[in-house]
Parts: structure tokens; C-alpha cells; sequence
């Protein structure tokens, strides 16, 4: 059973939400909260596998709340509601550690999908729509770490990553998926997963979103596409 907490300040939208999840057999609500401080309340007693969290809030917003809950309670995983496709407060979210997004006008089975694609630990949106938040929105945000000011020298944190890691990274960034890489560095999809999933912990990544989040920050890509990968090393 994947047990779900409603975050939103408007209680109509929490009973629709309600309603479609629990018709679902193996989904459950646990909880509702009407701003990001009593959701962190309601997470620390409630343990939900996914909070279904709305951005804008009163009091502390959904993105402050999805930091919080990231931090401290990583095995709940959070994923925003939104207006509008390509909005600078999803990426907000998404950037604060969020596993997806979705659209308030969204259709009942592609909530309920999305909720169990989120637990099962994949994010819910697509590589290539988050590049194009990247371009639009990351420039107006608060810078991450530093690159290093040597060109051939990799950033500190993807020190730890082999080229070829480095390679699968910039193709995630890319959007492209694992039998894309697959085919694009000449390998089966068995040693592209095992790649994929090396290059996740190394950089402390939940999920795609996540890695092309931090690939931008990095350097790998930028704000006009991803890095060419390197065949045969």
C-alpha cells in the first residue's frame, strides 16, 4: 500500500484529491495539511511514502516544505502541483529536491500513475522539459556551487565519476533515456543502468531530475545543451 499526505491550502482541492486516490486500491491517505509547516508535522508522524504538495501556500510554501522534507525525511518523497507546465516556482521545487511535478488540471489516472511512478523512486517529468526550465529559469535563481576556474579540471563534486560516468551523466542531462545511451555510446542497456545507477550515488542523485539538476550546476551542460560525450573511453 502506498500511503500518500495532501498538502494544500484549499480544502475543496484536498477532497477531490482524496477521492481519486482512495479509489484506487493500493493507495491510501494518511493525512491532509494546509501549509508546509503542519505537512513537516504531519510527515515526521505519518511516515507517507509521497506528499502530494501544492507550491503556493500561506505561511511556509511548498518549497521551503519540500526542502525541509527532503532533509529531513528522505524516504517520503515529495511531488509538486503546479499551474502551469513551465513555471519558475516547479523548477523552484524540482531544485529543492522534489522527485516531479504535475499540472492542478491534470487528469484523475495520470495522478494516480504519477503518484505511484514517484514512489517506486523515478521522477515525473521528462529530462528534455527540465532542460527547458533549466534555460529559462536557472539563471534567475540562487547560484550552486562554484565551478572551478580550470577548464580541464572537473568540478569537485564529479570528481568522483569515471569518464564514462561522465559520458551516461551529460546524456541524462540531454534527456535522452537508457537505450538512447545505450545506442549512443555503443553499449547494451544493462551496463547503462548499472552506469546510471553508479552516477546516482556518487552524486548523492534520487532520481534523473535530480542528476540534471546537478549536471547543470556543475558544468556539464548549460543553459545552450548538454556536452558531447566522449565514445570509446
Amino acid at each position: 500500500m502506498t500511503t500518500v499526505l495532501l498538502v494544500d491550502d484549499q480544502a475543496l482541492l484536498r477532497v477531490g484529491f482524496r477521492l481519486v486516490i482512495e479509489s484506487e486500491p493500493d493507495l491510501q491517505v494518511v493525512g491532509e495539511a494546509a501549509d508546509g509547516r503542519v505537512a513537516i508535522d504531519q510527515v515526521a508522524a505519518l511516515a507517507p511514502d509521497v506528499v502530494l504538495m501544492d507550491i503556493r501556500m500561506p505561511g511556509m510554501d511548498g518549497i521551503e516544505a519540500t526542502r525541509r522534507l527532503v532533509a529531513e525525511h528522505p524516504d517520503s518523497r515529495v511531488l509538486v502541483l503546479t499551474t502551469f507546465d513551465v513555471d519558475d516556482l516547479a523548477f523552484s521545487a524540482l531544485r529543492a529536491g522534489a522527485s516531479g511535478f504535475l499540472l492542478k488540471s491534470t487528469s484523475p489516472g495520470e495522478l494516480v500513475d504519477a503518484i505511484r511512478t514517484v514512489a517506486s523512486g523515478t521522477s515525473v517529468v521528462a529530462p528534455r522539459v527540465l532542460r527547458r526550465m533549466l534555460d529559462l529559469f536557472a539563471h534567475h535563481l540562487p547560484a550552486g556551487e562554484e565551478p572551478v576556474d580550470d577548464s580541464d579540471a572537473p568540478h569537485p563534486r564529479l570528481r568522483g565519476l569515471t569518464p564514462r560516468e561522465l559520458d551516461v551523466l551529460a546524456l541524462i542531462a540531454d534527456g535522452s533515456s537508457n537505450a538512447e545511451i545505450a545506442a549512443e555510446l555503443l553499449v547494451s542497456e544493462t551496463t547503462v543502468k548499472t552506469h546510471v545507477g553508479n552516477v546516482f550515488a556518487k552524486l548523492g542523485a534520487r532520481d534523473r531530475v535530480q542528476a540534471v539538476i546537478i549536471a547543470y550546476e556543475c558544468g556539464v551542460v548549460g543553459q545552450t545543451g548538454a556536452g558531447s560525450p566522449r565514445r570509446g573511453l
